[in-house]
């Protein structure tokens, strides 16, 4: 039984993006706007597809934030899932730093490519720096980002090791952290069970923006400790069990 719905659910998947992927790519195209490709994912492309993964998605209330600024949102990650929820919470358009595999992904790709975001190459440093000089343009030219600095889906729920390169980003472009957690999306769809998916709770908690005005790249470390202990706090605030205890991710490891 679940076989059948999972495959009805993946079908729908597949044509729901390939049709609003493929229609965003006509909007682009004729007004030479972005943003109205966001705007459609946000509004008509990821609502449908949580509600059709079985998540019974909670947003906590937003805090009061300038919304019109630029900002750079660091969020946990559990799941596939996560990604169009954060399209539908944050009022925002937002932008990925993606990884390069993404660009040959059928329509997600081609998304990625068309609305601006960033491909960033994590096997070879020079061009990974290359990737946040190039996402640093765009958040000073007035656009937000997220990432997910774990690097890869958490295995367990917890939040795992933050690996450094948003919070290079944001010391060199100036802007202002928001950290936002995300608990239950992993059992809707987990690392190791991309397209089993479960009916479960999934909630999210966006906290206040934290400020990097006056920080140096001296202090990076201490900006990706008191962002990743923000994001520990709200995911604990929504159910989530918190974090493990390593702070900084090992270099070339995704997670811990």
């Amino acid at each position: 039984m679940w076989l059948l719905i999972n495959v009805v659910q993946m079908l729908y998947t597949f044509l729901h993006s390939a049709f609003w992927i493929s229609a965003a790519g006509v909007v682009t195209l004729v007004t030479f706007s972005q943003d109205i490709a966001l705007v459609m994912a946000r509004r008509f492309w990821a609502p449908p597809l949580i509600k059709r993964a079985g998540a019974d998605f909670h947003l906590e209330p937003l805090p009061e934030i300038d919304w019109s600024r630029p900002h750079i949102f660091v969020m946990n990650h559990q799941s596939m899932i996560d990604i169009p929820c954060a399209f539908a919470a944050l009022p925002v358009n937002i932008r990925f730093v993606a990884k390069e595999q993404l660009k040959w992904v059928p329509f997600i790709g081609w998304f990625i490519w068309m609305t601006g975001m960033v491909f960033v190459d994590r096997s070879r440093r020079n061009k990974a720096v290359a990737s946040l000089e190039k996402a640093g343009e765009r958040i000073r030219n007035g656009k937000s980002i997220i990432a997910y600095p774990e690097g890869t889906r958490s295995p367990d729920g917890r939040v795992q090791p933050f690996k450094k390169g948003p919070f290079v980003l944001a010391l060199a472009a100036g802007v202002p952290i928001v950290p936002v957690a995300i608990d239950g999306s992993g059992k809707v769809s987990g690392k190791h069970q991309v397209w089993k998916l479960r009916p479960a709770k999934v909630r999210m908690k966006v906290g206040q923006p934290i400020s990097t005005a006056g920080l140096k790249p001296a202090d990076r470390d201490q900006l990706l400790h008191d962002v990743r202990r923000a994001v520990i706090k709200l995911h604990r605030e929504i159910g989530g069990e918190g974090g493990v205890e390593q702070d900084i991710a090992a270099v070339g490891v995704e997670g811990v």
